[in-house]
């Protein structure tokens, strides 16, 4: 174990039908799984269910007191309608995490697969695995909060490279 503060980081899957959060503490290398679940939003309309991701992520701050959140950044969608939705779906996510000043960070799916898995192309089932074996559960979370799960280890992961760059003396570009 290392003598750095253990920080509590919030990852996001969003999506406008069940967006992933997972919760994990971080100190350096070593990580600690706290809570996931994937938010299951009603059908209907759009202003609902928006309103509903930012109360129920409202209610898990309150309850986790992270740190920070790390969300998935939108890709582009070959339907121009779904990449608008997705991104209500972020702009209630990162509202709530606003409201609550904590800062954002984005990460790529690429990004975040190729942090976790090693592959920037890995399947959902790989990124299950994978936290499944990092973060030491027995069963492997549901696809959306293993997402947001992988969210939150990425930045960790890359929170660990900038603070060791720092101590070392260097400076990060």
């Amino acid at each position: 174990m290392n003598n750095r503060s253990p920080i509590t980081i919030l990852g996001i899957d969003p999506g406008s039908r069940i967006t992933g959060v997972g919760v994990i503490t971080a100190r350096g290398s070593d990580l600690k799984y706290v809570y996931s679940e994937s938010l299951k939003l009603p059908k209907g309309e759009l202003a609902i269910r928006l309103h509903d991701i930012y109360a129920r992520l409202q209610h898990i701050i309150e309850q986790t007191k992270p740190d920070m959140v790390a969300i998935e950044r939108v890709f582009l969608a070959k339907n121009p309608q779904s990449a608008l939705v997705l991104g209500h779906a972020r702009g209630a996510a990162m509202l709530a995490a606003v409201n609550n000043s904590l800062p954002i960070v984005e990460y790529s799916a690429t990004e975040i697969k190729k942090t976790v898995v090693g592959r920037g192309r890995a399947d959902k089932a790989q990124v299950q695995h994978m936290m499944r074996v990092l973060l030491g559960l027995r069963t492997a979370p549901e696809e959306d909060a293993s997402d947001a799960l992988a969210a939150a280890v990425c930045h960790a992961h890359h929170q660990q490279i900038n603070t060791t760059v720092r101590e070392a003396g260097y400076k990060i570009l």
